[in-house]
């Protein structure tokens, strides 16, 4: 019999994260190319600490307890950094929720639970970017 797990999709601009939380011992791994590292070897910059923070966001808020119930799996693609972490917030959340529906009374007041909607706006034929037009010459 396999293990019972679950799991949820966050998305944020570009990204898009598949959060797959089971019973464990509080080990985060994420898929980087054919392996799982942690995931502090995955947000391993200096700058990025703060980052890894508001990925893990949920089980600050829930509790350090509540980290050390599950092994969480993640399967994060692209964009870049700060949108995938964005994406694993969510992913995190919605996969939380869906384990304990009491957890939402305690995550929705962060505003966890939201898909921000804002993405690239798209390039226009004419114009340099999507609102940048050419430099105006009058003669």
């Amino acid at each position: 019999m396999t293990e019972k797990y679950f799991y949820a999709v966050g998305r944020r601009k570009t990204s898009s994260a598949t959060v797959h939380l089971s019973k464990g011992k509080g080990d985060i791994l994420i898929k980087k190319g054919e392996e799982y590292v942690k995931i502090e070897k995955f947000f391993m910059w200096e700058w990025s600490k703060n980052i890894l923070q508001d990925a893990l966001y949920p089980f600050l808020v829930l509790g350090n307890n509540v980290k050390k119930m599950f092994d969480v799996t993640i399967h994060v693609k692209w964009g870049g950094l700060r949108g995938q972490a964005e994406a694993i917030r969510l992913g995190l959340s919605r996969a939380l929720v869906a384990f304990n529906p009491e957890y939402r009374l305690v995550i929705k007041p962060y505003g966890l639970l939201k898909r921000d909607p804002r993405e690239k706006e798209r390039k226009k034929p004419g114009l340099r970017k999507a609102r940048k037009s050419p430099q105006w010459s009058k003669r």
